[in-house]
């Protein structure tokens, strides 16, 4: 039989444009509007909602980049997806669909929001924006939702499209004050976490969200395609300079620590929300959504939890043995600086293999490794941090490699 090739290359394509005529592939693989940002770093990207998002950077390692995460400030370019919801039942859609009452949501609030399927199962997560009282933009997880929408939106007086914004993020301690030096005026106040605004960005109007998908101190801003995004990256590339601010490609140790589930890897549509530990972000006393007769009679216990190992990174996949027999899947893995240990979020066979259970771990190096689960959050159990209420600037340990 012939073997596949080891090395596929792909074409970028450029937007349709006086200079790049449109061509039938012209919508695959859209680069972010400050793409050109990452550039001189040789970044390698993967595919996410169809857009281009940058996996690795050769300004800074893995683990300096957590660290600049984790004491300064960073800046990345994201491949989310906003969707527009708006129209006289926009709010009846987006209930129909989501597992919370999106009519508690006001308008200059945010609310993490998650999509199923009849039998329960995970379609989507994201974070919703009301941006007025029949207007939405939800910026969804990789996949597909505008389909599901639409599909869901007959007999409604209700729009469903793609409004070509793009987000981006800068997040650490120091992001706020990115953030203060980037206005035009005064940032807003009172701008708390999950609270969006439209401010003044190099004359621009911008919005602007308290989220990221860090669980640090942060705030994430919304490309118009009517506004001048080169003028409003420039502007926080400048006011961040002082601070250390640069274009990463971020790993994915910070938000495993934080317990931030990514979707297809972390949970897809055979887990529920209750499986994932996000059993608190359903609500089955709101008006019918879809999946909730199947989640009101489900099994309702949490078998997704974190992992440190000791001494090694985990495997992803089935890796996870105790007594000699598999008992679970990893699910995402990383290597954390801070705690000197390998991070995983796992979901277990049992339920009853809760936070202190030790497990035999496979790992990179091919070796098996003690493993115990853990909570989520693994640490900062209320989210402090990224509220604001508590300045965590940690120190670097003896040895750690920050290069």
């Amino acid at each position: 039989m012939p073997q596949p090739p080891r090395n596929v290359r792909f074409a970028v394509l450029p937007r349709e444009s006086d200079a790049a005529p449109a061509t039938e592939f012209a919508r695959t693989m859209v680069p972010h509007p400050l793409v050109y940002q990452e550039l001189p770093y040789e970044p390698e990207y993967t595919l996410y909602n169809r857009r281009l998002t940058a996996m690795s950077m050769t300004n800074m390692s893995r683990d300096a980049a957590y660290w600049r995460l984790r004491r300064q400030v960073i800046l990345r370019h994201t491949g989310e997806l906003p969707i527009e919801v708006r129209g006289p039942d926009a709010v009846r859609l987006l209930n129909r669909v989501f597992t919370r009452d999106v009519a508690k949501t006001k308008v200059g609030r945010c609310s993490y929001q998650i999509a199923c399927f009849p039998d329960g199962g995970m379609l989507m997560d994201g974070v919703l924006v009301r941006l007025s009282d029949d207007r939405f933009w939800y910026g969804q997880a990789d996949g597909d939702l505008t389909h599901w929408l639409k599909a869901h939106a007959e007999g409604m007086d209700v729009a469903v499209l793609d409004p070509d914004v793009w987000i981006s993020q800068v997040q650490g301690p120091d992001a706020l004050r990115v953030l203060a030096d980037a206005v035009d005026g005064p940032v807003p106040e009172p701008f708390g976490y999950f609270d969006a605004a439209w401010v003044r960005i190099a004359g621009q109007d911008v919005l602007i969200t308290r989220t990221g998908f860090t669980n640090e101190l942060g705030f994430e801003f919304y490309l118009d395609p009517k506004i001048d995004a080169q003028a409003v990256g420039e502007r926080i590339l400048a006011a961040g300079k002082p601070y250390g601010l640069t274009p990463v490609a971020i790993g994915g140790a910070r938000r495993i620590e934080g317990g931030l589930l990514n979707a297809g890897s972390d949970f897809d549509e055979t887990v529920t929300p209750f499986a994932a530990g996000l059993g608190a972000m359903v609500r089955l006393d709101k008006d019918a959504f879809v999946g909730q007769a199947a989640l009101a009679s489900c099994d309702q216990r949490r078998r997704t939890w974190g992992l440190r190992t000791s001494g090694g990174v985990a495997r992803i996949g089935r890796t996870l043995s105790r007594d000699g027999a598999p008992v679970g899947r990893v699910c995402s893995t990383a290597w954390s600086p801070f705690q000197q240990c390998g991070v995983a979020i796992v979901r277990l066979d049992d339920p009853a293999l809760e936070p202190g259970t030790e497990l035999a771990v496979t790992c990179y190096d091919g070796a098996s490794h003690r493993g115990e689960v853990c909570a989520l959050p693994m640490y900062d159990p209320h989210g402090e941090i990224p509220r604001g209420k508590k300045v965590d600037i940690p120190e670097i340990p003896a040895g750690a490699a920050t290069s």
